[in-house]
């Protein structure tokens, strides 16, 4: 059985971990192995890994939230108010959905636009985190 509240570490990385929600898994962990950084599988927002995104703070440089949801409210803040509840400072970039209407078209089309398909990943990762980046051995999945 899946175990509630557990979360599941895809790929071991460096320096990054990627933390995704919902139907981002895919191209999180694609951009994740361009990246040479942890994917993980959140699996469920409420209750959080508080251990396993404790522990990832800890052994990263930086975190990324991804849902296909909105930022607002959404599963990236709550792990921002886990980590601040905690006394824990470490950069975090919350990738999702804007708070604005989004036009009629498909899934893919949508998050495309929206920059959550692994190029847009990949690319928003590098731009915020250009030092962590910046490695050799690093390629693109663009």
């Amino acid at each position: 059985p899946l175990p509630i509240g557990k979360a599941e570490v895809r790929r071991r990385g460096q320096r990054i971990a990627l933390l995704a929600f919902g139907a981002l898994l895919a191209p999180a962990c694609k951009a994740a192995e361009a990246l040479n950084a942890t994917a993980v599988n959140m699996r469920f927002v409420k209750p959080l890994d508080q251990k396993l995104i404790l522990e990832l703070a800890a052994s990263h440089e930086a975190l990324v939230t991804l849902e296909d949801n909105a930022i607002a409210g959404g599963a990236g803040v709550a792990v921002g108010e886990l980590l601040s509840a905690n006394g824990v400072t470490i950069p975090l970039l919350h990738l999702g959905l804007s708070d604005r209407f989004l036009e009629h078209a498909s899934r893919e089309e949508l998050l495309s636009e929206s920059g959550l398909d692994a190029g847009g990943i990949e690319a928003a990762i590098r731009e915020r985190f250009a030092e962590l980046t910046a490695i050799s051995g690093m390629r693109s999945t663009g």
